[in-house]
């Protein structure tokens, strides 16, 4: 699983963060916390499928609200959204392959799994209380052929019913970015079993008259996840079998008819993740963040029909939606910030709020060990 994002272009990004400042379109932040928060909680009342493209546009303009552009508690506040649950950490069970930890369990979504002992090793219960601290695959399924087909096997026999949105899509199982697989699981399956999934997500920008101006996608209402929320001009869950740099050029003539001869241009500029508990899912996902240039007379053409829309909106304007509202898909949303730090939206100047979010972004990055 080969991927051109590296550790120097991650590097190069927290230097580019303490550095890029723009200017006159650059805003310098401080940290006011109050007036933002009653702003967002006014405009959160949007359900995912209600909003319209001339809602995102009103909200984005800078005298739509009395709020200040230089207040970063939206941005705190989107952070948090993907990290949720840390509290709930201990009620999962490691899922252990090989001696090493692929993945977290919770404690319920064992009890889905005690049906089939053929194939999981699980805790026993005895009484009120479970012996054995840790669920892992029968010893018996050595390969990762045979793993990937019994367990696949488990996955249909619980359904929708237990796991929702199956797309018969394969996610690779490994206890690192690049480590041996041990095998494949389906992708709507990845967070029952804690693994860590991967993607790739890419700002399509164009700048004009000095100002830089970002494609937002509008995901179609069919969409089993997220309908009808803001995304990006490109991203896409990361499957088994093909490198990341091949997978966007894969995504971007998909989703947005950009042709290879342009998508090849795409930078990988580096990654943020995200560690997500609700209910009996854990999402530990990493982003690959990748950047193009786009020229100005390009207007991006879905193919999938997955996309209700695009739109080309100034990055300042952007930086107010996310602030302001929960239009986008949550994990857009950190990809964004992380694009605001990096061209010099944000500046170094206010200290303390500016090396919080700054942490959030790279502190849990594929590099960790868990």
């Amino acid at each position: 699983m080969a991927c051109s994002c590296s550790t120097s272009p991650l590097l190069h990004r927290i230097r580019s963060s303490f550095t890029c400042v723009k200017s006159p379109i650059a805003t310098t932040f401080l940290l006011r916390r109050s007036a933002s928060r009653s702003i967002s909680a006014t405009l959160t009342s949007h359900t995912t499928s209600s909003f319209t493209w001339d809602d995102v546009v009103r909200v984005s303009k800078p005298d739509y609200a009395l709020d200040d552009s230089s207040d970063l508690s939206g941005f705190f506040e989107k952070i948090k959204v993907c990290n949720r649950g840390a509290e709930k950490r201990s009620e999962f069970l490691p899922f252990v392959l090989d001696d090493q930890i692929a993945g977290y369990v919770h404690n319920g979504f064992v009890e889905h799994l005690r049906d089939y002992q053929n194939v999981f090793v699980l805790p026993q219960r005895e009484g009120n209380s479970k012996i054995g601290n840790h669920v892992t695959l029968n010893p018996e399924l050595k390969s990762p052929d045979d793993r990937t087909r019994a367990v696949g096997e488990v996955i249909k026999s619980l359904g929708e019913d237990i796991i929702p949105g199956i797309r018969n899509e394969l996610y690779p199982v490994a206890s690192s970015y690049g480590a041996p697989v041990f095998f494949l699981l389906e992708r709507a399956a990845a967070p029952y079993f804690g693994i860590k999934a991967y993607g790739v997500h890419m700002n399509g920008y164009v700048e004009r008259d000095g100002q830089q101006f970002l494609w937002i996608g509008k995901r179609s209402h069919v969409k089993p996840t997220y309908p009808g929320m803001l995304d990006h001009l490109v991203a896409g869950g990361l499957p088994y079998g093909i490198a990341c740099g091949e997978n966007l050029v894969k995504e971007c003539e998909e989703e947005a008819g950009i042709p290879r001869s342009i998508s090849r241009g795409a930078m990988p500029v580096g990654a943020v993740s995200y560690r997500d508990i609700d209910g009996h899912r854990y999402k530990r996902d990493v982003l690959f963040c990748y950047d193009l240039k786009l020229p100005e007379g390009f207007m991006p053409n879905n193919q999938d029909e997955e996309v209700e829309g695009f739109k080309l909106i100034p990055v300042t304007h952007v930086a107010n939606v996310i602030r302001r509202t929960h239009f986008f898909k949550p994990n857009c949303s950190l990809v964004i910030i992380d694009f605001l730090f990096r061209h010099g939206y944000v500046s170094s100047i206010i200290s303390t709020a500016y090396f919080t979010i700054f942490e959030y972004l790279v502190n849990s990055n594929y590099f960790y060990v868990d």
